[in-house]
């Protein structure tokens, strides 16, 4: 009997030993997920060839899908590795900014200023950190933090509702592809 509703699993380091991914499939996984924000591509090709015989082993059909990362904006450096933001307060995101502080943090993503506008929300780590666009001036962003939290080096930002230009697929991304 086929079920319309599918069982997918996320492989990862607990679940890639042969043994456990054999478990994963006689209890009935449809679909296996790679996350390929993480890992190389030689290991992603060994993990697929090896669902591939375990379904065949266990005479099951087993779809495999690659969760490709995209286009990742990040947050810089900080002075101090990490600052403690307050609900209420004003922080500014500067792709100017080379290393940042309590006040205001550098950006990966320049374009990032011509992309959001007053009001727009933006999540930060996450979503763990909120803030709201007050305004744009050039390169910089002025927020005012919504939810406040700890925000360290490289954390990810992402507009509430996308609508980024950041192109959809990296460099990165159609390599793996390939994979």
């Amino acid at each position: 009997m086929s079920r319309a509703t599918k069982i997918v699993a996320t492989l990862g380091p607990a679940s890639s030993a042969p043994d456990v991914l054999e478990r994963l499939i006689n209890a009935g996984v449809d679909v296996v997920r790679m996350n390929f924000s993480h890992g190389k591509a030689e290991d992603h090709i060994a993990r697929a060839n090896l669902v591939r015989e375990l379904a065949k082993k266990s005479n099951r059909t087993v779809g495999i899908l690659a969760d490709l990362q995209g286009p990742k904006i990040r947050v810089g450096r900080f002075k101090d590795n990490k600052v403690i933001l307050k609900t209420g307060a004003t922080f500014v995101l500067d792709a100017d900014c080379v290393l940042g502080d309590e006040e205001q943090v550098g950006i990966d993503y320049k374009e990032l200023a011509r992309d959001v506008k007053s009001k727009d929300v933006l999540l930060l780590n996450d979503g763990l950190i909120v803030f709201e666009v007050m305004s744009v001036r050039g390169n910089r962003i002025e927020c005012k933090v919504l939810v406040g939290g700890v925000l360290s080096n490289n954390k990810g930002i992402n507009r509430k509702g996308g609508g980024l230009t950041a192109p959809p697929l990296t460099s990165k991304d159609m390599e793996d592809i390939k994979t």
